[in-house]
């Protein structure tokens, strides 16, 4: 049987910083990536909180009392939440801030908290990677060139989508010129999630990419053809071979 190497990057926002001062989840986005490769399936959820939004937050999200009144509360969602992410490992930016959050939420509504050791804090990944630099997510989006100009505000999707090419290059980086280019010429160097993933398809659980074509120089062409000249009696030569 095959392991598909499964996991989900996740990011949150909230009403504040603190659950037991009543702060809520307000947005939900993940990222399913499978062998290092995201797959396009996402799930994402706005939520209703139940409270007034403090100016704080909502400067920086955007998210406001009104556009958030009509969206479903955790309790109606938390099913299929779970279902998408399953078992998988939780790849977070400061993932204590996050899983604090949902287990708050879980807890709430009586459903089994997610153990901490699901969690991989890339935050942590990078401090260790990088001691003593900035390891924000617009941080690490300058350092690795991933464009990061549409965060304009945070928002849960966006950002689990750009936390995934960050945890790739966290893990040793991209490979460059080794056909994660797209059909329209972009280089993988623009975005797995875009590319990468086009190109991607998956097989009983394995990523299978695209077949490459290589141009060959004339003079390289030129020369193996004047190679094949001086051979004696190639086989390919023989008549009813």
């Amino acid at each position: 049987m095959i392991n598909t190497m499964r996991e989900i990057v996740l990011d949150t926002e909230t009403t504040g910083f603190e659950p037991e001062e009543g702060h809520r989840l307000v947005e939900i986005g993940c990222v399913e990536v499978i062998h290092q490769i995201p797959t396009g399936n996402t799930y994402h959820i706005y939520l209703n909180p139940e409270r007034e939004m403090p100016e704080d937050a909502y400067r920086i999200h955007g998210l406001s009392d009104e556009f958030l009144a009509d969206k479903p509360l955790f309790i109606e969602v938390a099913g299929d939440f779970l279902d998408f992410i399953g078992d998988a490992p939780l790849v977070i930016h400061n993932a204590a801030f996050d899983m604090m959050f949902l287990n708050a939420e879980l807890k709430r509504i009586n459903k089994p908290l997610l153990p901490q050791d699901r969690a991989v804090d890339t935050l942590d990944m990078a401090r260790r990677r990088y001691p003593g630099a900035p390891a924000s997510l617009d941080a690490l989006c300058r350092r690795f060139e991933i464009d990061n100009t549409s965060r304009t505000l945070h928002g849960a999707l966006l950002d689990a989508e750009l936390l995934a090419e960050v945890y790739l290059e966290l893990l040793g980086g991209r490979q460059r010129g080794l056909g994660l280019s797209g059909e329209d010429g972009e280089d993988g160097a623009n975005g797995m999630y875009g590319s990468a993933a086009r190109l991607a398809r998956y097989r009983d659980g394995r990523a299978v990419r695209a077949a490459r074509s290589f141009a060959v120089p004339a003079e390289e062409r030129q020369a193996h053809e004047a190679l094949l000249q001086q051979l004696d009696d190639p086989i390919w030569a023989r008549q009813g071979s």
